[in-house]
């Protein structure tokens, strides 16, 4: 996971997909990250179904949580990314990193995607 995760966040998608398939598909995070290399490599629908996967598991994940209201906003879905956002803030408040990223991307601000 530690692996695929830090070449997701690099940008090496396919690499990253490579080493988190192969990891345990029962961890949210893991599907979370397989999510956000998808969402991140232009299959945003497919990605957007890991995040649910990985919500089942861990509806609380406010990582998760970020990265679907992400793929929300790129849907041109503010209105479901706010909703996310709601979430997030229910979870770990306002001056948490995940609520400002999402709150940027809903604002159309950061570098999001």
């Amino acid at each position: 996971y530690d692996q695929g995760r830090a070449l997701a966040l690099a940008g090496d998608y396919d690499d990253a997909l490579a080493l988190l398939n192969a990891a345990d598909q029962s961890d949210a995070m893991v599907l979370t990250m397989i999510g956000y290399s998808k969402r991140k490599s232009g299959a945003l629908h497919e990605g957007i179904s890991y995040y649910y996967r990985a919500l089942a598991i861990d509806p609380d994940n406010v990582n998760t949580r970020e990265y679907l209201g992400e793929g929300y906003v790129s849907l041109g879905r503010t209105d479901l990314a706010e909703v996310e956002l709601g979430r997030i803030e229910a979870v770990c408040g306002t001056a948490c990193e995940q609520y400002r990223d999402l709150a940027a991307a809903i604002e159309g601000s950061g570098d999001w995607r």
